[in-house]
């Protein structure tokens, strides 16, 4: 039995073992190919199999790297061939470009290259002029054409303005429309901008547009723009936007407007635009100036909340934004105050130097009571770049509020009253309250108590009012003169001061601005604040000047001598006059038994201030010398001091 089921399984194997050998084999053995025999021709098929993979029939094979970019380029040509409509046009518009830009090319090489181009384009601007490359192609094309071919432009882009002037890359066209556009077309624009321009100024590439063509507009397009931010009515009614008020204020007492309705216009427009950022144009300053004059307590802290800190870094640069940064210093809160110091950090160097800028600057120096901060910040950054804000008349602006505050000499009418801006909503004492005031105590009192109320009541507010403008510290708790002792001397700042007049003493005596800086701390500044521990030092920069003075006049010398320079001999004039313990060094130093030399010209001038000096002792100290002069004739009186001249 064992037997039989052994045969029988050997029967099986042999069986699969047929079968198998039957199969293609899947898997030569290694040593199979060394067995066969040497072919030639077959080695001849191969290579030429080879080339047949090497030239790209064979898909296969590896690419070389410059295959590669071709094939890549080939496929994004094809691509953007597909997406684009006007892909091939664009090609040969950038090809005229590249001509017609160059600076050395001549003006009909140039004209004729922008009228091919226009020829092009023709009937197709509005669809390609959303191109990074085309749009930049008709910017050249508006700016160099003729009036006809500009005009032409104008015309086929005019229905799509709008749409344009919120596009990434048209807007750059529309603007230079814009710049090239007659007064017409100027007035055209701004035309088909009515409804829409709360919306674009929520926009950050179509308040862009907004803006420009405010600033290009004259009173009246200006004025169109921003009623209709004020009010519905005024949006709908064109008619009542043609008058000659340009005040909110005027506007919704003239047309009897409903105040409440006006402030909900204007905050469902401000509060976007605040939201999102869009605080650089000078449009929306104007309209924020307007809106704080009418605002209620809230809205104004509210507003005045969201735009302390860095934000307002970016609007002081204009008139109005400047106007802003004062009453966001003035009326803000301490923490509100440090995020705004805090905010221009890095910055303050630049905003020293501009027009507007270093007016908030000075308005800080004479209102943060956080003297400590000041320093730290604007203190330090200033410090860092002393001589050039001193030579600068800009820059030299919160260095002046420093030493002499509020001065009429370096600050205009304009600038004086900026500083004196205020919100009434948020005014300590408004009129408002005191007619209240005044009224209920009417009602209680007899007429004669009455009215001696009323003029005490009045009076106090008046006097509140001005000693606010005199002071200048309308939100400021510190006492005025300690704020500035600690700024001004307790930071290191006089000190420097005082070393760079030192250093620079020439320089500064005949520069147009320079002078004024150093005259204000040789004389000690506004009360002789310099003169606490700094007396040494300020003797010193006496007897640099002096220096100056006592070298002798040579007219070899390519620099005028400081008593003959216009500029610095008027400095030296007024410091002899303010300045008893300078005109003692001066005249000891320098012009003892020298007077007859300087008394021609400019420097005449000099010589006869010491007769005009406040301090007795020094008119005492030079008369010897000087009354043999004005006998004689040599040293001649000045016309406004002649006795026939008076009156």
């Amino acid at each position: 039995m064992a037997a039989k089921k052994q045969e029988k399984k050997r029967k099986q194997n042999s069986d699969a073992k047929n079968v198998t050998d039957s199969l293609p084999s899947k898997k030569p053995k290694l040593n199979e190919k060394f067995k066969k025999p040497f072919d030639p021709s077959k080695k001849l098929n191969d290579k030429s199999k080879l080339g047949q993979s090497k030239s790209g029939n064979d898909k296969n094979a590896p690419e070389t790297k410059r295959e590669r970019r071709i094939r890549a380029k080939e496929l994004a040509e094809a691509r953007k061939k597909k997406r684009k409509r006007h892909y091939t046009l664009e090609q040969e518009l950038a090809s005229l470009w590249e001509k017609m830009r160059q600076r050395n090319i001549s003006k009909e090489d140039r004209s004729k290259y922008i009228s091919e181009a226009l020829q092009k384009m023709k009937g197709k601007i509005p669809e390609i002029a959303s191109s990074h490359v085309s749009s930049r192609v008709l910017q050249t094309c508006v700016k160099y054409c003729s009036q006809t071919e500009r005009d032409a432009v104008f015309e086929e882009l005019k229905p799509h303005f709008l749409t344009f002037s919120c596009n990434t890359y048209a807007v750059h066209l529309v603007k230079k429309m814009l710049d090239n556009a007659s007064k017409k077309q100027l007035a055209e624009f701004i035309s088909s901008l009515r409804g829409h321009v709360a919306s674009l100024l929520r926009h950050m590439v179509g308040s862009v547009v907004i803006e420009h063509a405010y600033q290009l507009g004259n009173a009246t397009q200006k004025q169109e723009l921003l009623l209709e931010l004020y009010s519905a009515e005024l949006q709908l009614f064109k008619d009542l936007t043609l008058m000659k008020e340009s005040r909110l204020l005027d506007v919704v007492s003239k047309l009897k407007l409903q105040k409440a309705s006006v402030l909900r216009h204007m905050t469902s427009v401000i509060q976007p635009i605040l939201e999102k950022g869009i605080v650089d144009h000078s449009i929306i300053h104007r309209v924020l100036i307007e809106y704080l004059s009418m605002a209620d307590k809230s809205s104004a802290a509210e507003v005045i909340q969201q735009l302390s800190g860095p934000l307002l870094v970016r609007m002081i640069h204009t008139r109005d934004g400047s106007r802003i940064g004062i009453l966001c210093v003035k009326y803000g809160s301490a923490k509100e105050r440090k995020k705004i110091v805090k905010g221009m950090k890095g910055h303050i160097g630049k905003i020293a130097h501009d027009r507007y800028g270093s007016l908030v600057l000075a308005c800080i120096v004479s209102t943060v009571d956080d003297t400590k901060l000041i320093t730290k910040i604007i203190i330090r950054e200033l410090q860092a770049v002393l001589k050039d804000l001193m030579l600068d008349k800009i820059g030299r602006c919160p260095l002046l509020q420093l030493l002499h505050p509020n001065c009429s000499r370096y600050f205009s009418p304009d600038d004086m009253a900026a500083f004196s801006l205020s919100i009434l909503s948020l005014s300590a004492k408004s009129e408002l309250e005191v007619k209240s005031e005044t009224k209920s105590l009417n009602d209680e009192a007899s007429s004669d108590e009455a009215d001696a109320i009323a003029k005490i009541t009045t009076a106090g507010a008046n006097e509140s009012a001005s000693s606010e403008n005199a002071d200048f510290i309308e939100g400021g708790k510190k006492d005025p003169s300690i704020r500035r002792h600690e700024l001004l001397v307790g930071s290191g700042l006089a000190e420097n001061l005082i070393d760079v007049c030192i250093e620079n003493a020439g320089e500064l005596l005949r520069s147009n601005f320079g002078k004024e800086v150093l005259y204000e701390v040789a004389t000690g500044g506004a009360g002789g604040i310099l003169h606490s521990g700094l007396d040494d030092k300020l003797n010193t920069l006496h007897e640099a000047i002096a220096s100056l003075a006592a070298e002798p006049k040579s007219e070899e010398s390519e620099q005028e001598h400081v008593l003959e320079n216009f500029y610095s001999s008027r400095t030296i004039r007024k410091l002899i006059m303010d300045s008893s313990t300078f005109a003692a060094t001066l005249w000891m130093k320098a012009l003892k038994g020298r007077c007859e030399l300087w008394a021609q010209g400019h420097s005449s001038k000099v010589i006869y201030a010491f007769l005009e000096s406040s301090d007795a002792k020094i008119s005492k100290l030079v008369s010897k010398e000087l009354q043999p002069l004005i006998d004689s004739g040599i040293l001649k009186v000045p016309e406004h001091k002649k006795p026939g001249k008076e009156g």
